[in-house]
């Protein structure tokens, strides 16, 4: 069962991903939550992970957005493999997937704008 924890702090980086203006600073933050929570003891559980990597898949706002590309690759990696990391730890190693090597990934991100490259905007 998905603990209360992890749905705070998924919503948390939600309301940052969606926000109007975006803050990359306050989006990095936010979704360095769920990711320490999944690091732990208590938070990784198979539900919680699958949690996380099915809100990035279904809820996918952050596609749109003019984040850096960095994040959207992380973004992508945690809705793609992110589930794999208690239920097949090898797998999620292999794709870089882990909630450790999303974290280290997503430390790496360059918060100041125009510091990183910015994902093009989709084509309608």
């Amino acid at each position: 069962m998905v603990d209360a924890t992890t749905k705070a702090l998924v919503q948390e980086g939600r309301v940052a991903v969606a926000s109007k203006a975006v803050d990359l600073t306050s989006v990095v933050r936010r979704v360095t939550g769920p990711l320490l929570y999944l690091c732990s003891p208590e938070g990784r559980t198979g539900a919680n992970c699958r949690f996380v990597d099915f809100y990035f898949l279904e809820y996918d706002d952050w596609s749109d957005r003019r984040l850096p590309e960095a994040l959207h690759d992380i973004f992508t990696d945690m809705s793609e493999a992110l589930h794999a990391a208690c239920s097949a730890p090898d797998v999620g190693r292999n794709f870089d997937s882990t909630p450790e090597t999303l974290l280290e990934r997503l430390r790496r991100v360059n918060t100041e704008r125009g510091a990183a490259p910015m994902a093009a905007p989709p084509r309608l």
